[in-house]
């Protein structure tokens, strides 16, 4: 009876003067988030990152901007005081290099959600987001590169990528028990492989398409007619732009019938690595030789979104094709390699 009461429970209507808090700000999706909002005219936007401010891919004027590390629970207290809404990006996390080497910094963001959450709850937020991960799900049905697309409910019987998947796994739980024991809304995004401007594109911690268009951008620019790619290529993903993740991020947390109950935000547009590659060459108008590193890490064969429960609950799915996106990220990157190559000072 508690959560059928809850359920029907109304809040009052969102203002541009509430408190939003955005964890993990200093980073690539969350900071665009940042941006989204101001661009909504959101007037009090705190945000909030372990990072020095100088090191913040994006530093929005006119948002309050924090360098605290919420894996400790003082700053999760101090960081969502008066907070209505907190949306949790935060976590220790990158590329599949990152994941598979970095495996106990990855269990280790679990304590930033533990904190975070329990500090929502205590400010009385009204809301709280947590951005979970498509390696959540059950790694036994990603073996083969001709994957089906991957539904909710395939999380369980749980096998999640090792560190990060399980990591992920876990928030989730909690959010799913803030919901049911102490009635504080909690909303939960599967994240596909988000990709875009403005994120990481090089150090080890980028994601295969900043990776890969660095890589071609290097090819052109030292006059190497080889690229390496991890693996043997055949490995398939689908690829979500950040325009369309940050859209996603909002109408989940605003669509009550999704309280504490995970979804997938993703693009279901599926391809190869190869494929992938092939995509930024065309772009760059260049063809390389492939060398394959068949030792490198390269996650499982394939991994792609199932959008039939978002279509359904929202009317909408991730749109922006990979085209597309890939042609705003390779640009984008080209101007931050050419600007650090020129000594001048960039985000990597």
């Amino acid at each position: 009876m508690m959560n059928q009461k809850r359920l029907v429970e109304k809040d009052s209507p969102r203002t541009k003067d509430d408190l939003i808090v955005i964890a993990g700000a200093g980073g690539f999706i969350a900071g665009n988030l940042v941006l989204f909002f101001k661009k909504k005219g959101f007037k009090r936007i705190r945000a909030v990152d372990k990072k020095p401010l100088a090191e913040w891919y994006l530093r929005v004027p006119g948002v309050e901007s924090l360098s605290l590390d919420c894996s400790q629970e003082d700053s999760c207290r101090r960081v969502c005081e008066g907070a209505v809404e907190v949306y949790n990006l935060a976590a220790d996390m990158g590329g599949m290099g990152f994941i598979e080497r970095f495996r106990i910094e990855c269990l280790r963001s679990i304590l930033i959600n533990t904190h975070m959450i329990e500090a929502a709850y205590r400010a009385g937020a009204k809301r709280y987001f947590f951005s979970s991960s498509a390696c959540a799900y059950n790694t036994l049905l990603q073996q083969d590169p001709k994957v089906r697309a991957l539904k909710e409910s395939d999380a369980y019987p749980a096998m999640a990528e090792r560190g990060y998947g399980w990591e992920k796994l876990m928030s989730e739980m909690f959010c799913e028990e803030y919901w049911h024991e102490r009635g504080l809304k909690t909303f939960m995004a599967r994240f596909h492989n988000v990709y875009g401007p403005h994120g990481t594109w090089d150090g080890g911690r980028e994601k295969a398409p900043a990776a890969i268009c660095r890589k071609v951008i290097e090819a052109i620019d030292t006059g190497n007619d080889t690229i390496d790619i991890w693996g043997d290529g055949t490995q398939t993903r689908s690829f979500m732009y950040i325009d369309d993740c940050v859209k996603g991020i909002d109408m989940i947390t605003h669509h009550d019938p999704l309280i504490a109950t995970p979804i997938n935000l993703g693009s279901s547009e599926l391809v190869s690595i190869n494929e992938l590659v092939s995509k930024v060459e065309k772009i760059a108008r260049i063809k390389l030789k492939r060398k394959y590193d068949l030792a490198a890490p390269r996650g499982v064969a394939g991994r792609n979104s199932d959008n039939t429960f978002i279509k359904k609950i929202l009317g909408w799915e991730p749109s922006t094709t990979l085209d597309r996106g890939l042609s705003a990220t390779y640009q984008w990157i080209k101007q931050q390699y050419y600007a650090r190559k020129a000594g001048r000072r960039v985000v990597e």
